[in-house]
């Protein structure tokens, strides 16, 4: 797979130097290089684009604002590798979605890296959307695993070691059977609604999905799975009722 990319930075020698690295990673094509963002987003219309490799202090408009216009596309954004040279940024990249942060200076090894992370993401992103489409034979006689963006990677999660998820704010906390610590990923409860099937994941509140084959036990008004205790909330309460009325 080639990935077409573009290169934005108003620093004349940074961009050359992301330029060369582009020019000299195999699966990567050099498509167009900007020295503003504003001049990448004209650019960004007239063709398709895999991987912008992004300065974030530029005039105008800066890296993370182009990065959040891209990011309220519905189809075809291109992923985003910011490379800046300040790290007070990091954690405004990780939230418009970017696979990396390269923190200048960095070595062709650094960019190498964040390269592949990229061509993984995009080979992991095709597979599931194949799989996915209503003509495609189905590799698998049910799902039984998603792709969930964790830190700055694309995480396969087994659906089967998922004991429960709950959401916060901006992200939610996923935890897992014998894992100490839940994943975190920015995502929403919602979206990942619509992703779990329902014969095997239930939303019983605002803030919690569970999976219906992990819970221990039911009162009236809550759920408990291993030694947490999850309040069914009165919106979800009929569905639930549903579900129990099956096993009763």
């Amino acid at each position: 797979m080639i990935l077409n990319c573009i290169a934005v930075d108003d620093e004349p020698l940074a961009l050359g130097l992301v330029c060369t690295f582009i020019e000299q990673t195999p699966f990567l094509k050099l498509a167009g290089r900007y020295s503003s963002a504003v001049e990448a987003l004209v650019g960004l219309q007239t063709q398709k684009i895999d991987l912008v490799f992004l300065d974030i202090q530029m005039p105008n408009l800066n890296g993370i604002e182009l990065a959040r216009v891209l990011d309220s596309r519905s189809a075809n954004k291109p992923r985003i590798i910011f490379t800046t040279a300040y790290n007070q940024f990091a954690l405004e990249g990780y939230k418009v979605d970017a696979l990396d942060y390269l923190l200048k200076p960095f070595n062709y090894e650094e960019f190498l890296h964040a390269s592949n992370k990229a061509l993984t993401y995009v080979e992991l992103l095709q597979r599931s959307n194949t799989a996915a489409a209503p003509d495609a034979v189905p590799q698998h006689p049910e799902e039984d695993y998603l792709f969930l963006k964790i830190e700055y990677q694309l995480v396969r999660i087994a659906l089967k070691d998922i004991l429960y998820m709950e959401g916060l704010k901006d992200y939610v906390k996923i935890y897992l059977q014998n894992t100490e610590k839940p994943l975190l990923s920015l995502t929403s409860l919602k979206a990942l609604e619509e992703k779990l099937p329902s014969k095997r994941f239930m939303r019983v509140h605002r803030s919690y999905i569970v999976s219906l084959d992990k819970i221990n036990s039911i009162t009236r008004n809550a759920l408990q799975i291993g030694t947490v205790n999850i309040t069914v909330g009165d919106q979800y309460k009929e569905p639930f009722g549903q579900f129990l009325s099956k096993w009763i």
